[in-house]
């Protein structure tokens, strides 16, 4: 096992609910919901689930875009939630962001080099010369030319453009990059070379990815550990291997069933989940997940089950496996 680069513990997030003239407090949105899990050096974990899990939220809540409302995160042995403003800022050199739309994270009005030197500038790194050069080197190492330092965001495609945004997450050398559903923008085509391509940077430059999407076959084909979110929660998280051939949470069986399969002469149920999400506002007592689950049981309903490891690196929140394990 490598060295423990990132660990999460207990975060939760919660966005609070205001109505009326006064704006009083009337609830909260739980985000994020005591979500707790390790990133090791030179891995890339995966974060899955359904639009509106908070997988986003978390990714952004590690780096304090979101302030956590609790909870710990602890980087490199510097914890990140006790840090100043000022601080963070620094941290951030060490751990960047890749977003998910490759158009709105780029200024339109700046041109590309501008924008790839600007974290340069922000952590004072490098001279005028030395940080354009840099700008043109980081261009070529994802795939496109020193000319296009001239040119505008919306003069490139939007893959071009998803390159311009890892290379500005790069160009302070970060540890720790979380990318955002970086692909989900993009067509199928050019979903592929994105992904060869961050693959190829992570073995070139030694880079540890949080890869957050709700895409369980890109999922699959980039991460070497995966979690999966459901209401603000992780429910399952094992190696990649572990977690597509023998899933043990419900709710992760199901999104495998829906994942197609290019063999037309293979038959596989797919399973249904009734009824809808419930609202994050609101969530219900005990295992979020038995509104819609089809093997709930009574202890399901009134017992949040707690996540823990049930097999070898293996761990799931859900009372079917806990019970076997008491």
């Amino acid at each position: 096992m490598s060295n423990l680069l990132l660990k999460v513990e207990n975060l939760k997030k919660y966005f609070p609910i205001h109505k009326g003239t006064f704006g009083t407090k009337s609830g909260d949105v739980k985000a994020v919901d005591d979500v707790s899990f390790d990133v090791y050096e030179g891995e890339t974990l995966g974060i899955v689930g359904e639009s509106g899990c908070g997988k986003s939220t978390t990714g952004r809540a590690i780096l304090r875009l979101h302030e956590p409302t609790d909870g710990k995160v602890t980087f490199d042995g510097m914890e990140l939630t006790s840090l100043s403003k000022g601080q963070m800022r620094k941290a951030r050199r060490n751990i960047q962001m890749v977003f998910q739309d490759p158009y709105a994270s780029l200024n339109p009005r700046h041109t590309i080099e501008k924008i790839l030197e600007e974290p340069l500038i922000v952590h004072g790194i490098g001279k005028a010369k030395e940080r354009k050069q840099l700008v043109y080197d980081y261009l070529e190492i994802v795939g496109l030319s020193p000319y296009h330092a001239k040119r505008y965001p919306h003069q490139f495609s939007g893959g071009q453009r998803q390159r311009i945004g890892i290379a500005r997450a790069l160009m302070t050398n970060p540890k720790l990059i979380i990318a955002d559903e970086p692909v989900s923008a993009l067509d199928v085509s050019i979903q592929a070379q994105v992904l060869n391509l961050m693959q190829k940077l992570q073995n070139d430059l030694n880079l540890t990815y949080i890869f957050i999407a709700h895409d369980l076959g890109v999922v699959r084909h980039i991460s070497d550990r995966v979690g999966v979110m459901y209401l603000g929660r992780m429910v399952e998280l094992a190696d990649s291997e572990s977690l597509y051939e023998t899933p043990l949470h419900p709710y992760t069986q199901a999104l495998l069933s829906a994942v197609p399969i290019p063999d037309p002469t293979y038959q596989r149920e797919q399973i249904l989940l009734a009824g809808d999400i419930p609202s994050p506002r609101n969530p219900p007592q005990g295992c979020t997940f038995h509104t819609r689950c089809p093997f709930a049981m009574d202890v399901c309903k009134v017992v949040t089950p707690s996540f823990k490891e049930v097999k070898n690196g293996h761990s799931v929140a859900c009372h079917l496996h806990n019970e076997v394990q008491q």
